[in-house]
């Protein structure tokens, strides 16, 4: 037996007045007319010509006719520049596993863009049994992710055919940043954020289109700098001072209210990224080229990576990152972003 497809014409006002939505006016007129003309499958065809006529009124299938004529022909507009590499990452946050649904990722990207390969690039290592808790565990996942980087993202890049990156990530935040340093602002790439309401999706909202970002400069200069980023939570003085042995000048970024699910549109996104460039230029022009950051991050996950993406390695004073441990009571040093001593 041979697997096929079958399909059959149907008419929204029937082609005679006496058949499922006839009538004696219009029927002659729309018999062959394409605005009347449904393709159905066999079972569908069926159900409203005989099963469910007077739940499918002519009203409601020209309604879904037209709204399945405007999904198709947007799709189909789309060109071979509107074509997208796919790049998932996932790493174990505390104890709870990152899983990546390429399906959601997928849906996120259009109309704007569309997978460049069924396959997404898979960058993380898959089941791993590390956590944030496992002293090694910075260094391990840091040196799978350059590696993987390496092997799945660079060659596209130097090949020049991937014009565009879709990047969906959900791991620690240091992680988020490497993962945006080793990227860079070069290649054109959109970062998606994950929304967890009223449903868990990765595409962005029309709405907020402005967010103001509050930049609080310190009273003291020293050589020693935190960056306190309370974007999605409020990190308080005092968890920086319990961690930095060194006086410090504390520059702070946050918004009117911090909140786990503020970040839903790209131009929020956007507004981050032009403020933290000025941020970083003002943290140099301020306290020196031989001066250092500590970032204290609490952001959401794309804000992270974009963190690693502004960040120029030949312009910009090193990082030490931090992560927010709660089995250890508070941030931890990951790794740094750049060399300091």
């Amino acid at each position: 037996m041979t697997d096929m497809n079958t399909a059959y014409i149907a008419h929204i006002v029937a082609d005679s007045p006496n058949g499922p939505r006839g009538d004696k006016k219009f029927s002659s007129k729309l018999a062959r007319d394409f605005s009347n003309l449904m393709l159905l499958c066999d079972e569908h065809h069926r159900l409203i010509d005989r099963e469910g006529v007077a739940n499918h009124p002519v009203d409601r299938l020209r309604a879904m006719k037209t709204t399945h004529e405007t999904r198709i022909e947007m799709l189909t507009s789309l060109g071979d520049d509107r074509k997208s590499h796919v790049v998932l990452y996932g790493a174990n946050i505390g104890d709870h596993q990152a899983q990546q649904n390429k399906t959601l990722a997928f849906q996120a990207m259009q109309p704007n863009h569309y997978p460049a390969d069924v396959l997404p690039i898979q960058l993380g290592l898959e089941n791993s049994p590390l956590t944030d808790d496992d002293d090694f565990m910075w260094e391990v996942e840091r040196k799978s992710l350059n590696k993987q980087f390496a092997n799945s993202v660079k060659p596209r890049l130097s090949g020049g055919d991937a014009h565009h990156f879709s990047i969906f990530a959900l791991a620690p935040q240091p992680l988020l940043m490497e993962l945006g340093r080793l990227l860079s602002d070069i290649p054109t790439a959109e970062v998606y954020q994950l929304h967890r309401e009223p449903q868990q999706d990765w595409k962005w909202k029309a709405e907020p289109v402005d967010q103001v970002y509050t930049v609080q400069r310190p009273q003291t200069r020293y050589k020693c700098v935190a960056l306190n980023l309370s974007l999605s939570a409020t990190i308080t003085p005092d968890r920086i001072a319990a961690v930095l042995s060194c006086d410090h000048s504390t520059w702070t970024m946050t918004i009117d209210s911090p909140d786990n699910d503020y970040l839903k549109s790209r131009q929020q996104l956007q507004a981050f990224r032009q403020k933290f460039r000025t941020l970083l230029n003002d943290i140099k022009a301020e306290h020196g080229q031989d001066a250092e950051i500590h970032v204290f991050p609490a952001v959401p996950v794309s804000v992270a990576v974009e963190i690693g993406r502004t960040w120029v390695p030949k312009a910009d004073l090193p990082m030490k990152i931090y992560d927010q441990n709660r089995k250890r009571g508070g941030f931890i040093h990951a790794f740094n972003i750049g060399s300091i001593d």
